[in-house]
């Protein structure tokens, strides 16, 4: 073939190729799922965007986003479309003078606090990330407390110390509110080991985990945890807040199935394996997340 022809012949054929190429719509832009500083905030990025991942959703994480503020902010913002939550603590957030406290009640109230824009898929009913309340074992023998209820009477005569439970979404320590327990202002303790060691010494009555008290374990000797029947403690179930319209009805499906299937012990066995460093947040909620068929 003459030099010339060739020529036009790869002129020819190198436009239509830019022609096809151009008429190739863009790629989707990923569905971002957002997480905060905290290792649960970053362990429930990882298992909601994995979930939808496997639904052929493309999806990142955008980790680091700071406290409430901030990822709440981003969510607004449209940096990102989903973060995982509390709901009780979410709706302090949204709304301090709200009463509600059981399961029902709080997602009740947090409908109706939302900021236009933003919706809220299923709660894990499953997960029970509320504070805890412990007071010693001895105490509580002598004097048949098991429960928050069964402590009420004395509580405006009882000091307590509330102390941080590492990992784990949060309030300020001063924020956590027990109903129906006037105590005296709450000293803060730097952890649970302070807060056991002051609880055994007597210098204070009660004491107050930001968390579940399963994730502190080693601190636990000589305490009772009380129960919480009544939601003494305003409810704190996970749950996936997210931008209105951003995912389609099978989506948020698969986002209700997570839900369905989360419970407590599992969360808490992710976030200590997480916490001393055997595994990452990713794995994790591969390894969940296999484990459930999700």
């Amino acid at each position: 073939m003459p030099r010339r022809m060739l020529t036009r012949v790869l002129i020819v054929a190198v436009a239509a190729m830019a022609v096809a190429c151009g008429d190739e719509p863009a790629p989707a832009p990923d569905f971002v799922v957002g997480a905060g500083d905290s290792a649960e905030s970053g362990l429930l990025a990882e298992i909601y965007a994995g979930a939808l991942a496997r639904t052929g959703l493309p999806v990142s994480v955008k980790n680091q986003l700071g406290d409430r503020a901030g990822y709440l902010a981003a969510l607004d913002a449209g940096a990102v479309s989903l973060v995982g939550e509390h709901n009780g603590e979410l709706l302090a957030f949204l709304d301090s003078g709200s009463k509600a406290r059981t399961p029902a009640e709080v997602t009740q109230a947090l409908n109706s606090s939302l900021p236009q824009g933003l919706v809220v898929a299923d709660a894990a009913d499953g997960t029970d990330m509320r504070p805890r309340v412990l007071i010693p074992v001895t105490v509580a023998e002598r004097d048949q407390v098991r429960s928050i209820a069964g402590l009420e009477p004395r509580c405006a005569g009882t000091a307590a110390g509330a102390a941080p439970v590492p990992a784990v979404l949060r309030a300020p320590d001063d924020r956590i509110q027990v109903t129906g327990c006037d105590f005296s202002q709450p000293i803060t303790l730097r952890d649970a080991e302070d807060l056991r060691a002051a609880l055994l010494d007597g210098r204070i009555q009660a004491g107050l985990l930001t968390g579940p008290a399963a994730l502190v374990p080693d601190a636990l000797a000589g305490l009772t945890v009380l129960t919480d029947d009544d939601y003494a403690l305003r409810a704190q179930n996970v749950l996936p807040v997210l931008r209105k319209g951003s995912l389609d009805e099978s989506r948020l499906t698969k986002l209700n199935y997570v839900a369905g299937e989360l419970t407590t012990e599992e969360l808490v066995a992710m976030l200590r394996e997480i916490r001393d460093g055997r595994t990452t947040p990713g794995d994790a909620a591969r390894t969940w997340l296999d484990a459930h068929a999700l």
